[in-house]
């Protein structure tokens, strides 16, 4: 059969292959497995819509349902296993639905909603400034689905996520004093950076020291975390234990010693903080602090405003953090 001079219609892919217009649809959206629809007459539709050059108009379909079939991650620090982990969990959880999860690179989530409506946005980090969260709030009142990380948010028309991570932070620094005299710390910033506040505050409460040479501040990547890791275990009269801001900056800092002939934790003890899939099967595995179950927890969340859009004020999810000893500290 030669391919029809007019564009190809759902009507024209069920007729070519005997079914109907609903099968089409479903299998061509991936909702086909949720409608018991064989694996046999799924390859049959996309075979033909293939043949025939048919392809979905998602612009058309959304005005048409109020739909893109879009899930938004805005992710500040790509390269961040957690995020990583983030994208991949919700992606699969998503895309039996039908949906299609995209990332949002640097966070920059103001731009793309201002151009689409996806059917929920996740956004990793919102501070407490209220032109931020007036945006939020502007967005969601057009009918945007946003569940936003904040500590210190309250839900106005959109979900809110929250950890309380600064107390579990200082878990972690307390761990390593309990048999270090020195701890040294690794992070991407040192002004009003809580996880970092932690630290500083710990020492003092514990009446050590804050030296600068056992501090080290890293680009947020972690190309940059390995430099800096390098740069502090490179010096003559190290810290025999280290407390990182993220998990990927301690991932750096067990690669460096691993360079560097230091062994981890005998000589030298690392913790980090966001409990990432890739921490865990480090070797040696990595100490943290974090949630417990997050990724699949916020897949849920997502997946629950998908098939659910009401709730229009929005709900507060909290995980809580825990401090979680593994063998690079031990």
């Amino acid at each position: 059969m030669s391919i029809p001079a007019d564009r190809p219609t759902l009507r024209m892919v069920a007729k070519e292959a005997g079914v109907s217009v609903a099968t089409v649809s479903y299998v061509l959206s991936g909702r086909h497995r949720s409608h018991t629809i064989k694996d046999s007459t799924a390859d049959r539709v996309r075979e033909v819509a293939s043949r025939l050059g048919y392809r979905r108009n998602d612009a058309a379909r959304a005005i048409r349902t109020g739909k893109s079939d879009l899930v938004l991650l805005s992710l500040n620090v790509l390269a961040d296993p957690w995020s990583q982990a983030v994208a991949s969990t919700v992606s699969a959880a998503v895309a039996p639905l039908g949906k299609t999860a995209l990332i949002v690179a640097d966070g920059d989530w103001r731009t793309v909603l201002a151009n689409r409506t996806p059917d929920v946005i996740f956004i990793d980090s919102v501070g407490p400034e209220a032109e931020e969260v007036a945006e939020l709030e502007t967005f969601a009142a057009q009918g945007v689905q946003i569940v936003a990380f904040g500590e210190t948010l309250e839900p106005r028309g959109f979900d809110v996520i929250r950890s309380g991570a600064e107390p579990r932070c200082h878990l972690a620094v307390e761990h390593l004093l309990a048999q270090h005299d020195r701890v040294g710390a690794l992070t991407s910033r040192t002004s009003g950076f809580a996880r970092f506040d932690a630290y500083l505050n710990t020492l003092k409460a514990a009446g050590k020291p804050i030296v600068d040479a056992d501090i080290e501040v890293f680009e947020r990547h972690p190309e940059g975390a390995y430099r800096a890791a390098m740069t502090l275990l490179s010096k003559p009269d190290r810290p025999s234990a280290v407390y990182c801001t993220t998990d990927f900056a301690a991932i750096a800092v067990v690669r460096a010693a691993h360079r560097l002939r230091i062994d981890v934790p005998r000589d030298l003890a690392v913790v980090g903080v966001g409990n990432t899939p890739e921490g865990e099967h480090l070797d040696p595995s990595l100490s943290t602090v974090g949630p417990v179950g997050f990724n699949e927890a916020l897949a849920r969340i997502i997946v629950g405003r998908l098939t659910d859009r009401e709730g229009a004020d929005g709900q507060v999810f909290d995980f809580p953090w825990q401090l979680i000893v593994r063998e690079s500290s031990r």
